[in-house]
C-alpha cells in the first residue's frame, strides 16, 4: 500500500490504484507525502517530509497538512485472499448442482415451476455471491438495535439455526460499544436540548405533513431550516429534502442532461452513481483523488468535444465527496476548483460524510481547506451523519437553487420533512454555530477531531492497514479474507464492541474490511476499551497486516494549532 498525498498535478507523484492497493515503490511502500504550510506546525514528526502544493507554479493551494495513507496489500495476504474466494466459489458451484438435483434445499427465491422456461430473473454473479458467500457470514449485518445508536447501544440478541437463512430472537439484550453509527457529533441522543426540542415540536405540528412543499406541506420550519443552512453554509440559499439518497439521485438529473459530461471519482457513492446514470449525461469516471486523470478528462473533452459531431459539450460537471465513506479519504478540493476554474467545469460536491464532521467550525470539506464557499458551484449534504437525523440539502447560488424547486423531482412530488426531524436539524445546527449561547456544539467538534487522532494513532502503532486521511472521522481497518469478515465481526460481539464489517459489494472482492466511525460522543475510556479488543482480536485472527508499525508513544492530546488558520 501506499501514501497517497496532495502533490501538485504535475510532479508525477500521483499514486494509481491496481486491484489490490496501490502502486508501489521498489520496497512494497510508497515514499510518505504531506502537505503543509509555510510554517512546519509543532506537531508533526522529524521525518515527516514538508512540501508546498502548487497548480502549475501557481499559489500555494495547501494552508494545512493533508495526510492520506493507503498501505499495499501483502502480498501472500492478496494470494491468500484469492484463494479464500477460488475455493468458496468452487464450493458453491458443488452446492449449486446438489440444490439443482434437489439433493440439497435450496432457501433462496427462486421461479416458479411453470416459469422453468422463462429467462431467469436471477442470473448475474451478485446472486451467486448472496446464496453461497454472503449466507455464511449474514449474521454480521441487520442486527437489530433497541436503543439510541450513541456511543453506546442496546443489540436484541438473536441466533440461526440454520446457517443464517432465517434468524431466532433469545429475547436477551446486549449492550456493546458503538463502532459502527455514523453519529460524528453525539447529537444522536433522546435527552438533552435537541430531543426536547423535536418532542415539543412533535406536539405542536405532529410527526408527518401528509403534503408536498408545492401544496400544503410548507411549514414555517422548513422556511427557518433552509435559512440556517444557507447562513451555515455561507452561500446565498439552500433548500431541504427529505431523503438524503434521493438529494443526489434526483437533483443531478434536474441539473445535467443529454449533451452533458460528468466525470464522476470511482468511489463516488451509489446516490451519485444513480443520479448521474438518470440524467442521460455522459458519464466519465476517473481514478480516484489523482487529479492527473481528472485534468486529463478535462483537457479532452475540451478539445474534442462530444463523441460522432465533436461539438463543445452543454456543461462539464465534476462530482466528488467531501469524505469517502469506505476509504476515509477527503477530497484534494483545492487542486480540483483550481482545475474546475481553469476548464470552466462545474463542480459538485457531496459533503454527507464531511459536513460537521471536519473543519474549524465543522462546517465540512470547504471549512476544512479554508475555502470559499462561492468556488462550489453545487454544495450537497445530508442530516443524516452529524445532525443526528434525516434527510439531506442543496447549497448555493439563489438561481440554482431557484431553479431546483422547479425541476426537482424530490422537490416537486415528495413529502415534506417531518416536523420533529426539522427541528432536531435547526437546534443542533445551532448547536454547531453556537446560536444556542453555549459552547457544546464548538466542543463536540474539537472532541471529535482529538478522538480520531488518538485513534487512528493506536490503531497505526498496533499494526493494523488503516486507510484514509488522518483526520478523517471514517476509520476503515483491512480485513482482506472472506472468512475473516464474518469472525472480525462476531469476535468483537463476543466482547461488547458493535462494528459493521464491509465486503463486496460495497467494496472490491478483495478488498473486504471493518469501518469503525468515530463519535465526539465516545470517552476516551471507551476507545481504549474498544481498542484493547481490536487488538486482541487482531492477534487472534492474525489481521495486523502492516509492515510500517510504529512505536507505542505516550498518549497526547490533539494539539489545538490544527484548526488554526494559517495566512499565506
Amino acid at each position: 500500500m501506499t501514501e497517497s498525498s496532495a502533490n501538485n498535478p504535475a510532479n508525477g507523484d500521483v499514486c494509481h490504484r491496481t486491484k489490490n492497493g496501490v502502486k508501489s515503490g521498489r520496497n512494497g511502500l510508497v515514499k510518505s507525502h504531506h502537505h503543509y504550510c509555510h510554517q512546519q506546525p509543532k506537531y508533526c514528526c522529524p521525518e515527516d517530509k514538508v512540501q508546498h502544493a502548487s497548480f502549475n507554479g501557481g499559489p500555494v493551494l495547501y494552508s494545512r497538512p493533508f495526510n492520506e495513507s493507503f498501505e499495499e496489500t501483502p502480498m501472500l495476504v492478496a494470494v491468500l485472499t484469492y484463494m479464500g474466494y477460488g475455493i468458496l466459489t468452487i464450493f458453491g458451484y458443488l452446492r449449486d448442482f446438489l440444490r439443482n438435483w434437489k439433493i440439497e434445499k435450496c432457501h433462496i427465491a427462486r421461479e416458479r415451476e411453470e416459469q422453468k422456461d422463462f429467462v431467469p430473473l436471477y442470473q448475474d454473479f451478485e446472486n451467486f455471491y448472496t446464496r453461497n458467500l454472503y449466507m455464511r457470514i449474514r449474521d454480521s449485518w441487520n442486527r437489530p438495535i433497541c436503543s439510541v445508536p450513541g456511543a453506546e447501544v442496546d443489540l436484541v440478541e438473536r441466533v440461526s439455526h440454520d446457517y443464517n437463512w432465517t434468524f431466532d430472537y433469545t429475547g436477551r439484550v446486549v449492550g456493546v460499544i458503538n463502532m459502527g453509527s455514523y453519529n460524528y457529533l453525539g447529537f444522536a441522543e433522546n435527552t438533552g436540548y435537541c430531543a426536547d426540542a423535536a418532542a415539543d415540536s412533535t406536539i405542536k405540528y405532529g410527526v408527518g405533513v401528509a403534503s408536498t412543499r408545492q401544496e400544503m406541506g410548507n411549514l414555517d420550519q422548513h422556511e427557518e431550516l433552509e435559512s440556517l443552512v444557507a447562513k451555515f453554509l455561507g452561500v446565498e440559499s439552500a433548500m431541504a429534502f427529505g431523503m438524503g439518497f434521493a438529494t443526489n439521485s434526483m437533483n443531478i438529473p434536474a441539473l445535467t442532461g443529454k449533451g452533458c459530461l460528468i466525470l464522476s471519482d470511482e468511489l463516488n457513492h451509489a446516490s451519485l452513481v444513480l443520479g448521474a446514470r438518470l440524467s442521460g449525461a455522459t458519464i466519465r469516471v476517473f481514478k480516484h483523488n489523482n487529479m492527473q486523470s481528472l485534468e486529463k478528462m478535462l483537457r479532452d473533452a475540451i478539445v474534442h468535444g462530444q463523441p460522432r459531431n465533436h461539438r463543445p459539450w452543454k456543461k462539464i460537471l465534476i462530482i466528488v465527496e467531501g469524505i469517502y465513506s469506505m476509504e476515509g479519504s477527503i477530497v484534494r478540493l483545492p487542486e480540483i476548483i483550481a482545475l474546475k476554474n481553469r476548464y470552466r467545469a462545474y463542480l459538485y460536491l457531496d459533503e454527507a460524510h464531511s459536513i460537521g464532521a471536519i473543519g474549524p467550525a465543522g462546517r465540512g470539506v470547504v471549512d476544512y481547506f479554508g475555502l470559499d464557499p462561492g468556488d462550489v458551484d453545487v454544495m450537497m449534504g445530508t442530516f443524516t451523519k452529524s445532525f443526528g437525523a434525516a434527510g439531506g440539502y442543496i447549497g448555493g447560488k439563489r438561481e440554482l437553487i431557484d431553479y431546483l424547486r422547479v425541476h426537482s423531482h424530490s422537490a416537486v412530488y415528495a413529502t415534506s420533512m417531518s416536523p420533529p426531524v426539522v427541528k432536531q436539524i435547526i437546534t443542533s445546527m445551532k448547536c454547531i454555530m453556537g446560536e444556542d449561547g453555549t459552547t457544546l456544539g464548538r466542543d463536540r467538534v474539537q472532541r471529535l477531531a482529538e478522538n480520531t487522532a488518538y485513534f487512528r494513532r493506536r490503531m497505526k502503532e498496533m499494526g493494523f492497514i488503516i486507510y484514509g486521511n488522518s483526520d478523517s472521522p471514517v476509520v476503515p481497518m483491512m480485513l482482506y479474507m472472506p472468512a475473516k469478515i464474518g469472525a472480525f465481526g462476531r469476535e468483537m460481539l463476543k466482547r461488547n464492541i458493535g462494528v459493521v464489517v464491509v465486503g463486496f459489494p460495497a467494496t472490491p472482492i478483495i478488498e473486504s474490511r471493518a469501518r469503525f466511525c468515530i463519535s465526539a460522543a465516545h470517552t476516551k475510556d471507551m476507545l481504549d476499551t474498544a481498542l484493547c479488543v481490536i487488538s486482541e482480536v487482531g492477534d487472534l485472527l492474525q489481521v495486523k497486516y502492516s509492515r510500517r508499525r510504529k512505536l507505542p508513544s505516550p498518549d497526547r492530546a490533539l494539539d489545538h494549532s490544527m484548526y488554526n488558520d494559517i495566512q499565506e
